[in-house]
């Protein structure tokens, strides 16, 4: 089975109970999948795949793994690394995936909205720490309202930077010049999420990165994305807050 990066949560983190794994390290077995191309839980294209304790994902559709199951008051714990390929709109532009939580809505089959209503921990080359807010998600940064909208137009997908980030350049291979927090591509990095109550904070590679205070929904289910890049997951492990 693949390596880890270390069981001990970043110092910030707060107490909470034994880890449980998400994903087994053989299956899919507790996720549904998602794509914009097939709906829910059909992929013939193997788009996700399991190898050695990995996730790989082929990065050729939009879409993710789902939870069955909802969370809400938790330590989340997950590792990526980036692979070669980027696809459809996405080629030539950053690598880009994300953790998205607290959905409470059914998942749908409309192509062009496969997103559903949910925070995103993002993961992008140059922008890994952001927080994405999807169709009517909303909270605050620093005490200063972030909101999207759940209908079409500017405001449906907004993004929060993370702390510290620099000038952000959709290409492949981009890399932050002055707040860079991704280790060099090709390696591993690991992300901490923490959600208590209506407040969240997201750390990479032990760093906290951001952090949001009330949250309009306060658990649901926790999706892993493919959004046109290769990608491959790994240690993906869950605990309660205590």
């Amino acid at each position: 089975m693949a390596g880890s990066l270390g069981a001990q949560p970043t110092e910030k983190v707060p107490a909470h109970g034994r880890m449980v794994r998400l994903f087994d390290g053989k299956s899919l077995a507790g996720f549904d999948t998602l794509l914009r191309s097939q709906g829910v839980n059909r992929d013939p294209e193997h788009v996700f795949a399991v190898d050695d304790g990995v996730i790989h994902v082929s990065g050729n559709d939009f879409g993710g793994i789902v939870t069955q199951k909802s969370y809400g008051d938790y330590y989340l714990r997950a590792e990526f690394k980036w692979g070669e390929k980027t696809y459809q709109e996405k080629v030539g532009k950053a690598r880009d995936c994300g953790i998205l939580y607290h959905i409470d809505e059914p998942l749908t089959e409309v192509p062009k909205e496969v997103w559903p209503r949910a925070f995103e921990f993002q993961i992008q080359e140059g922008g890994t720490g952001d927080i994405w807010l999807v169709k009517g998600a909303s909270l605050k940064v620093k005490g200063v309202a972030v909101t999207s909208e759940d209908k079409a137009g500017p405001n449906r997908y907004v993004k929060s930077q993370r702390f510290g980030g620099g000038v952000w350049k959709d290409l492949t291979g981009y890399r932050d010049p002055t707040g860079e927090v991704e280790r060099p591509k090709g390696e591993w990095n690991r992300l901490e999420l923490v959600a208590k109550g209506d407040h969240v904070w997201y750390f990479v590679n032990g760093k906290l990165v951001n952090e949001g205070t009330e949250l309009n929904a306060v658990k649901g289910r926790i999706l892993f994305q493919t959004e046109g890049a290769e990608v491959y997951y790994r240690g993906l492990e869950i605990a309660p807050l205590k």
